[in-house]
């Protein structure tokens, strides 16, 4: 392989096709390349005449590979899945497979010692690494799964813009042509997975060479609704370029994370193209990165799992397993509060304590999920610290950060490769057990501990740094501090301790605020504002009784907000919705709102978001963004009171009044 910046590959029926920059210019390589996947029988399994065509005709031979578990004897099956699955018949599915399903260019590039979105030379976990591609950044106006038809188009490049409007054919020549005539390595389109489809098509129907692809040649993907950490989350179709990477750049929420560097970085980790890894979720690109480490590292991947949960005996069986540890705080203001945060808890246990579905049985042996996890933990300790003087770092932190907090959730999932739920359950007892000791020693050093979850505490006291040493030098992972001049524990409806809603002022004067109606995407802009202003507010006071001094001043910003709302601009109430399912048997909001997309002749499937105004709540009546005739002035004003209330109790709970009120109207 020539020397450059290998940035795109993809599986063609022959082989691969490489594409490089080099010098400036981009080059095309094609390689050939053979698949293959290996086979293994139980011992005493009879396997006489199984393979004795498939080894006559060079197909097969009797190889040795290893997994996790050790070395496996079998066969080395050059052949592709359809292949696999007779086999897997006719041995009445007992044989075991191994790399089938796992990508070819995974494959290559490990065999071959090649990455990603990096010179030849450049280490893997380099945060250096610089990329030399080209850029354009492309818009069109319109909503995709809404307008029929494309309004208008503007490009950018190199600082300058240039627009279009017009005739869907029109403007589609002008971004062909446009995209001939810079040649960008990458474009960056908003919504681009949602007008590919149209472009192509348009391209194609006027016989068009559609520049957009090296190649001209586009591969599709197809959407899919799926369920995820209990919800429902929806992937859309797209269309795969040759040669050039085309990022939906509001609607990836991998590109909205880590930005271009993050992609980058995430495509050298898995050994996927920046165009599939910008598409990818999280967890899936987490899940590739141990794939791709295990091909390096010469280990098979296993096709269906064996190992999710092994059989056990009932006595073993934790019956009090509970998952992470929460304690819940009692609603109230409280001053002088620090918050442990233990730095990628979960990932940092698997490290410390050689965590692997291998090592469950064997805890002598290095395990291989310490081992690939290891690396990235120790990458997002450089990228953490080179961001603070760098900003250019933080795509690439995020990005593994992300990766960071999935790779334990992923432990659990029974279609990952190298989980077990066995696995699973060990990495959260011992994050119990680790917390339940953090908060005894806090309590040693005279510290008030007023809420813990999962991989944090709040401790009320003086200084924390000598009760961070202790912590620190007792399970070597890392601890990070955050100390509030004050903070909020909100009430839940029942009265008692929200676990995850509260806000407070940190002691560099700024505000951390978490699930209140401020941070929530379904809450109305119009609310979020208000609510906001009141935030921006209460900063100002240090202690309890500079909070009291803005209750009048904070009731004014209600009163002026819940006067206002008739005459706001109404696409400031526009609310998002994630939409679990297509139909309901009752009739509410949801409902309305499916029912409203249809007729409207608007794409909308299981995990959408739905942007919507309430025009009348008690008969369940929506409007879409893009036709709103009018709002429910009243609904929208009890999620106002909503908003305020949750700025209210801290008023309240600071005066000590025995019985808290929301308000009334």
């Amino acid at each position: 392989m020539p020397k450059g910046w290998l940035f795109d590959i993809s599986h063609e029926n022959d082989g691969l096709c490489l594409w490089v920059k080099q010098g400036g210019f981009v080059k095309q390589y094609h390689k050939e390349y053979k698949n293959s996947f290996f086979m293994c029988l139980p011992e005493g399994f009879d396997s006489s005449g199984l393979m004795t065509d498939a080894e006559a005709d060079k197909l097969a031979k009797k190889e040795t590979f290893r997994t996790i578990y050790g070395e496996c004897r079998g066969w080395r099956i050059h052949s592709d899945k359809n292949f696999a699955l007779e086999l897997e018949k006719k041995t009445r599915y007992y044989a075991e497979f191994y790399n089938l399903d796992v990508r070819i260019e995974q494959k290559y590039l490990a065999e071959n010692n090649l990455s990603l979105c990096k010179n030849v030379d450049e280490e893997t976990f380099s945060a250096d690494s610089k990329s030399p591609l080209t850029e354009i950044t492309v818009a069109v106006a319109g909503k995709p799964y809404s307008d029929k038809e494309m309004k208008g188009i503007s490009i950018e490049c190199r600082g300058e813009i240039e627009k279009e409007s017009g005739e869907d054919l029109d403007l589609c020549k002008f971004l062909i042509s446009a995209v001939s005539e810079y040649d960008p390595d990458v474009i960056l389109f908003d919504n681009a997975d949602g007008w590919m489809q149209k472009i192509c098509s348009v391209a194609r129907e006027n016989q068009i060479f559609n520049s957009l692809s090296r190649t001209g040649i586009f591969r599709p993907l197809k959407s899919r609704s799926y369920f995820s950490y209990g919800r429902m989350e929806y992937k859309p179709s797209a269309m795969i370029p040759c040669g050039r990477i085309i990022i939906d750049s509001a609607r990836n929420f991998m590109y909205r994370q880590g930005g271009m560097s993050g992609i980058f970085l995430a495509s050298r980790l898995t050994g996927i193209s920046p165009n599939l890894t910008a598409r990818f979720t999280p967890g899936t690109v987490v899940s590739n990165y141990e794939v791709f480490e295990a091909l390096k590292k010469n280990i098979c991947v296993p096709f269906r799992k064996s190992d999710a949960e092994m059989m056990r005996i009932s006595d073993e069986v934790r019956i009090d397993y509970r998952g992470g540890l929460i304690l819940q705080p009692k609603p109230a203001v409280y001053e002088c509060v620090s918050q442990l945060d233990f730095t990628s808890f979960y990932p940092s246990i698997i490290v410390k304590y050689n965590l692997s579905p291998e090592t469950m049985q064997n805890p002598s042996i290095e395990g291989f999920l310490p081992s690939v996890i290891g690396p990235l933990l120790d990458f997002r300790v450089q990228t953490k610290e080179a961001k603070k003087t760098d900003d250019s770092f933080a795509g690439m932190d995020a990005m593994l950060k992300w990766m960071l907090v999935t790779c334990f959730g992923y432990t659990g999932y029974k279609n990952a490769k190298f989980g077990r739920i066995e696995l699973h359950e060990k990495i959260t007892t011992i994050a119990t057990e680790i917390l339940t000791d953090v908060c005894k020693i806090s309590e040693s050093f005279g510290f008030e501990v007023l809420h813990g979850i999962v991989d944090c505490v709040w401790v009320k006291g003086g200084d924390t740094k000598p009760l961070k040493c202790t912590i620190v030098e007792k399970y070597k992972i890392p601890i990070e501090t955050e100390c509030y001049d004050w903070i909020c524990f909100l009430p839940q409806k029942d009265g008692s301790g929200s676990y995850t809603s509260y806000y407070g002022r940190l002691c560099s004067g700024k505000m951390k605020i978490r699930g209140i109606c401020a941070r929530r995407k379904d809450i109305p802009l119009y609310v979020r504002n208000m609510q906001n202003e009141m935030i921006n507010l209460i900063s100002k006071a240090k202690n309890k009784e500079e909070i009291l001094l803005f209750e009048d001043d904070i009731r004014g910003i209600y009163n002026n907000f819940y006067e206002s709302l008739p005459d706001a601009p109404v696409s400031e109430f526009l609310v998002r919705k994630r939409m679990g399912r297509c139909e309901y048997s009752k009739n509410c909001i949801s409902a309305a709102v499916i029912e409203m997309y249809k007729k409207s002749g608007a794409q909308i499937s299981p995990g959408m978001d739905a942007n919507f105004v309430v025009r009348d709540a008690v008969r369940h009546i929506t409007d879409p963004e893009w036709n709103i005739r009018g709002i429910d002035v009243s609904y929208y004003r009890k999620l106002l009171d909503k908003a305020a209330d949750e700025i209210f109790f801290l008023f309240s709970s600071i005066k000590k009044e025995e019985k808290y009120f929301p308000l009334k109207h």
